[in-house]
């Protein structure tokens, strides 16, 4: 299969040439056809495998061969997706997709002035990549109508469907015509949100190219478990052996990101950090020269887990587990691309049992474990498998108590001398809790 057998027009197949683009992936392969139809869809495929270009070629073909010109600030498709650092990726794909059709795309987002994204919008633009809040904000500031809106993509669906979108994504959908095409995309789907995601979608066509929530085959994944205090040394005793050159790390939180950059550069290793309270500039910056190879070690909270394509990395590592099991996925799928290798590693301490054991769950394969000498834990990390289930240590058997006899302690209460009183038992009552109420702060005394 090629894809001009798919049905794309000769400009869309001379940039897939120029790209490398050879073969359509199984995803490819099923949704090109189905959107040039004009079915909705839902598509569920593993990261790295093409998805972007599953929805981006034949959206593109369908701006070019039919509605009308794009008006006055008014956009044809829009593509919605959760990070800026995806919007960007998805808007050069896009853009490199359509270079030789006679179509505007544009990608607006958070972390930058709007005056410029409104200033290109007053023109109209056939394929708009946005995040949500910033659409919103464009909407509301009149810089952004969408009567002429054909075609509406949510990539990384399970995260746009979250519950932490679904404010943003009620008021879009509130203004978005009610006939149109909608396509969503992800490698994830949870039961709820496919029912969810059902309700909006009209006759959609199912895409499964793989079963849900595994992560790609083409990932080595095991864990070495340590005291969490010990993380950091671990690290960088590992990257030390191993003699890692390029390595993603994901961290829980954005004080967890600073702390480890510190460390890692205060011991000369060039290393960066990107997490949401850093401006977006910085944030960009940093992924390129971190692509570039400039950048050794990249340490990122979960806004770079989400379809962020980095070629040819070697390695992830989960400094800390993901609070949400399908991050998992998303975290290792940057590594293991395009029909490449690659490894991931998970530091896990006592504390992310329950964590480990909802990924092993969800990915129904149990991690293995390694143990690296001198960095066995004090605290144990139970035993997990796939079946979700945490398998605790047996306790040791109590030793039955000896009643009588010779053998063992015996209770043999208060002795007390002849014609000596035992002391009465103290009379303790039950403290008795009440509650607290706030009333204000209390004045004080002239």
């Amino acid at each position: 299969m090629t894809f001009a057998t798919l049905g794309l027009i000769e400009p869309l197949l001379r940039s897939l040439e120029t790209l490398g683009y050879q073969t359509p992936t199984p995803v490819q392969a099923q949704a090109i056809p189905a959107v040039l139809a004009g079915r909705d869809l839902m598509a569920a495929a593993q990261t790295g495998t093409g998805k972007t270009a599953g929805f981006a070629l034949p959206l593109l073909q369908l701006l070019a061969m039919e509605g009308p010109k794009v008006t006055a600030n008014s956009v044809r498709a829009l593509i919605l997706v959760p990070t800026r650092e995806l919007a960007e990726q998805v808007h050069e794909a896009v853009r490199q997709y359509a270079e030789n059709l006679p179509l505007r795309t544009y990608a607006v987002y958070g972390g930058v002035s709007i005056n410029p994204q409104m200033m290109k919008l007053r023109s109209g633009v056939d394929l708009l990549v946005a995040t949500p809040g910033r659409l919103l904000d464009l909407f509301r500031q009149n810089a952004l109508k969408f009567n002429q809106l054909q075609t509406l993509v949510l990539d990384e669906a399970d995260r746009m469907l979250d519950l932490g979108f679904s404010e943003e994504l009620a008021n879009i959908y509130r203004a978005l015509p009610k006939k149109r095409q909608t396509l969503l995309f992800s490698a994830t789907f949870s039961d709820d949100i496919r029912l969810l995601a059902g309700q909006m979608l009209n006759d959609p066509l199912s895409i499964e190219v793989s079963p849900r929530n595994v992560a790609a085959n083409t990932v080595k994944q095991w864990i070495v478990t340590v005291d969490k205090k010990r993380k950091p040394e671990l690290f960088v005793h590992l990257m030390r052996k191993g003699k890692w050159k390029q390595v993603l790390v994901f961290a829980k939180t954005r004080n967890g990101v600073d702390a480890l950059v510190e460390k890692l550069q205060g011991l000369g290793i060039n290393a960066d950090g990107i997490h949401g309270d850093k401006p977006q500039a910085t944030r960009q910056r940093a992924l390129d020269r971190f692509k570039a190879s400039e950048v050794q070690i990249l340490v990122a909270t979960d806004v770079a887990a989400r379809g962020l394509d980095i070629e040819d990395l070697p390695l992830v590592v989960n400094f800390d587990l993901p609070i949400v099991a399908e991050d998992y996925i998303h975290r290792i799928g940057r590594t293991g691309r395009a029909g490449s290798t690659g490894e991931a590693i998970s530091l896990v301490c006592a504390d992310e049992v329950n964590l480990l054991s909802a990924i092993e769950m969800l990915t129904r394969q149990t991690l293995t474990r390694q143990n690296e000498p001198d960095f066995e834990p004090e605290h144990r990390v139970p035993d997990t498998d796939a079946s979700g289930q945490v398998v605790k240590k047996p306790k040791k058997p109590k030793k039955p108590k000896v009643s009588g006899g010779g053998g063992g302690k015996r209770n043999l209460g208060k002795w007390v001398d002849s014609g000596e009183v035992a002391p009465a038992e103290p009379s303790i009552k039950p403290v008795r809790k009440v509650p607290v109420f706030n009333t204000g702060p209390r004045k004080r005394k002239p």
